[in-house]
């Protein structure tokens, strides 16, 4: 039995910094050297990125600063990784309910219709945990069953997407509430590393979710059926240093290297050949194209790869571009932003496949099919 995403949801921070303030903020740290306030300007020009959201409000001309920056000196401070996660423990759960409020909005369902929640995340933890947050403040039955997919990193949409299609595979009363939302603003810190660099011109806070049912979509809506999904590592040794992300006193630390995009196109051929000849073969789909794409932004250097390594034209990788460009890298969140979109565009019977990269080096991919309820 396949499992039908049915609708997504999206909610972001309030707080929405233009890149050039965010570079120009990084630049002038007095911590940075001669390496890092050369880099700095080039990485942030070079990010295909407009702006950010953030629930950090310090960096706001007039704010008085805060925990994260003193607006008096422009200097921005480095609070211990138990004070972070202190405000993704507030500022995380309205996240993850709002998205999830506004994915059942779209999906028709009522909170009482909810039979499993898996919430996603790899920046913050505490229990009892957002998955619990959810279903007290959404007004899910209490038998509500619960899970957390918790620090892998921007491909954990999929895994949660999976074990929602399992559910739906063991139960045909099942619809699933995933929810993925990442405050990743809470862990930038300025440094020389050129690693750290890229990380700070990328990332950025955001949530959403999606609501996938065992049953097909109601008449009159289009929903994307699941069909395959597929995961792929990286050979020993090619990738495992070059995407990592660790617990530090100061944050978390995002290892991001300039060789990632080499690695991905290098290896991607390999890690959806599976999905998009054996699997399907399985669904009669040999020969066909895919019609729509919905490529996980890791950063532009990382879409370019891909766009050049698959062939796929501009308006293909129009989506991931664009939510690239008005959101940054939202780690889990984003690929489903990308989703949201083409829910708005797919006709009945196309095909999207959907990716993204991780800590490993990861690759997860998914195929699925736009169909629409009659």
């Amino acid at each position: 039995m396949s499992g039908y995403l049915l609708a997504v949801g999206t909610a972001v921070p309030e707080h929405v910094y233009l890149q050039p303030m965010v570079r120009d903020m990084i630049k002038e740290q007095p911590s940075l050297g001669r390496l890092g306030r050369r880099l700095v300007p080039s990485a942030f020009n070079a990010s295909g990125i407009d702006q950010r959201h953030s629930v950090i409000g310090d960096y706001q001309p007039g704010s008085g600063g805060g925990l994260f920056f003193d607006e008096a000196t422009g200097q921005m401070l480095s609070p211990s990784t138990g004070v972070r996660n202190e405000v993704y423990v507030r500022e995380a759960t309205p996240l993850f309910v709002e998205a999830g409020r506004r994915a059942l909005d779209a999906s028709g369902l009522q909170p009482e219709d909810v039979t499993h929640v898996i919430t996603v995340s790899c920046t913050g933890f505490f229990a009892p945990g957002p998955d619990y947050m959810v279903v007290r403040q959404l007004g899910l039955r209490p038998t509500t069953g619960r899970y957390h997919v918790g620090f892998m990193g921007c491909y954990a949409a999929f895994p949660a997407l999976k074990m929602a299609q399992a559910f739906c595979g063991a139960d045909p009363q099942a619809k699933v509430l995933v929810i993925c939302t990442e405050l990743c603003s809470l862990h930038v810190n300025p440094s020389d590393d050129p690693d750290s660099i890229i990380a700070s011109t990328v990332f950025a806070d955001g949530a959403a979710a999606a609501v996938v049912s065992a049953r097909p979509p109601r008449s009159g809506q289009t929903a994307l059926r699941l069909d395959a999904f597929e995961t792929a590592l990286t050979p020993p040794g090619d990738g495992e240093k070059d995407m990592a992300w660790n617990i530090g006193d100061q944050g978390y630390e995002m290892v991001l290297s300039s060789y990632v995009p080499d690695i991905i196109e290098n290896h991607l051929h390999g890690a959806l050949g599976p999905l998009l000849l054996n699997l399907a073969e399985e669904l009669n789909l040999i020969g066909a194209e895919v019609d729509h794409w919905a490529v996980h932004p890791g950063g532009r250097a990382i879409l370019d790869k891909v766009q050049g390594s698959l062939g796929l034209s501009d308006v293909q990788m129009a989506p991931s571009r664009e939510v690239l460009r008005e959101y940054g890298n939202m780690s889990s969140a984003t690929v489903l932003f990308i989703i949201a979109e083409l829910l708005q565009q797919v006709q009945s019977g196309e095909r999207v496949c959907a990716m993204a990269f991780g800590p490993g080096l990861t690759v997860e991919s998914g195929l699925m099919t736009a169909v629409r309820g009659e």
